[in-house]
């Protein structure tokens, strides 16, 4: 990967909250809890399905890679935001490229980490006497492992041509981290293309992930509704609901911000989208796992009486 030579910017300065000045220890305070939360959350429930053998089946194991991927996911941004708050707001070219090469690529592993999990429930509910032999845990970890080559590869290309460009004016950039759509906006040279290849790209994996998804899900549906007892369609519907809820708040908040054919958006906005995405979603993931699936609220109900 070759940085252009005219690129005369060798650091950036990341805005970071600016309507925040006040309040920049509360912020800190906050994003400091919801990050210790959301390792912790992550970590128990790795552990948790690590430690009990009856959840090493791929419902389980997803949700465990799912887990491992939102610790970096989070680490890879979060802890950038917190030095800001502590006004150390300048980040290298080079950290800020590998930040972004990082943030997409893991997010782009947890974007078909989901389309694996639906079709994972598609199986056992569409094809429950076929799925132990198709969906073995060779079969999960040979999907897990596929969602991280496409993950490494997917930015590779916005990356290299992000690279291309020319930086010699101003080197603050309007967003809570580096990021595409903000470092784009400060390049001297034309960015035309950057934006088309960032558009089509982005709207192509979501596009392929969130059709199978829907494809899948469709199929549950047709299927739960032959179902004739109520605790039978309860039961396929509950395996559903946690996964449906985490990728609901995934590709709507990933779609708003990555699929546009326009450089020019509110830095708010950005930053409020941002937000959710990179912070809130991942703090969320351990809820809804916990709360939504039966076996692990139970086991997580036994681990606390155990330690009081």
């Amino acid at each position: 990967m070759t940085i252009s030579n005219h690129s005369l910017v060798t650091q950036f300065i990341i805005i970071g909250f600016p309507d925040f000045n006040g309040a920049q220890g509360l912020l800190f305070l906050l994003l400091s809890i919801i990050y210790i939360f959301t390792l912790s959350g992550n970590f128990a429930i790795i552990n948790l399905i690590c430690a009990h053998h009856q959840l090493h089946v791929p419902l389980y194991l997803f949700v465990a890679v799912l887990s491992f991927v939102e610790i970096w996911y989070t680490t890879v941004t979060i802890p950038k935001m917190l030095t800001n708050l502590l006004n150390e707001k300048s980040i290298s070219y080079i950290a800020c490229l590998l930040q972004i090469y990082c943030f997409h690529c893991l997010g782009t592993a947890e974007t078909f980490l989901l389309t694996a999990m639906a079709f994972d429930r598609y199986m056992a509910i569409c094809n429950p006497l076929r799925y132990p032999s198709i969906m073995t845990v060779a079969c999960c970890f040979q999907l897990a492992a596929c969602c991280w080559v496409v993950g490494f590869f997917g930015p590779l290309t916005q990356i290299i041509l992000l690279c291309r460009l020319s930086f010699c004016g101003s080197n603050k950039i309007e967003h809570i981290f580096c990021d595409f759509a903000p470092l784009i906006k400060l390049a001297c040279s034309d960015t035309s293309l950057n934006v088309t290849v960032n558009f089509t790209i982005n709207s192509f994996l979501l596009f392929i992930a969130f059709t199978c998804i829907i494809l899948s899900y469709l199929k549950i549906i047709f299927a739960v509704l032959k179902i004739r007892t109520i605790e039978g369609r309860k039961k396929a519907v509950s395996t559903c609901g946690a996964h449906l809820t985490v990728v609901l708040l995934f590709f709507s908040s990933v779609s708003f911000m990555y699929v546009r054919l326009t450089k020019n958006t509110s830095v708010n906005y950005d930053r409020v989208m941002a937000a959710i995405y990179s912070v809130l979603t991942p703090m969320c993931n351990p809820i809804i796992y916990s709360l939504r699936n039966r076996e692990i609220r139970e086991l997580f109900k036994k681990k606390i009486t155990e330690l009081f």
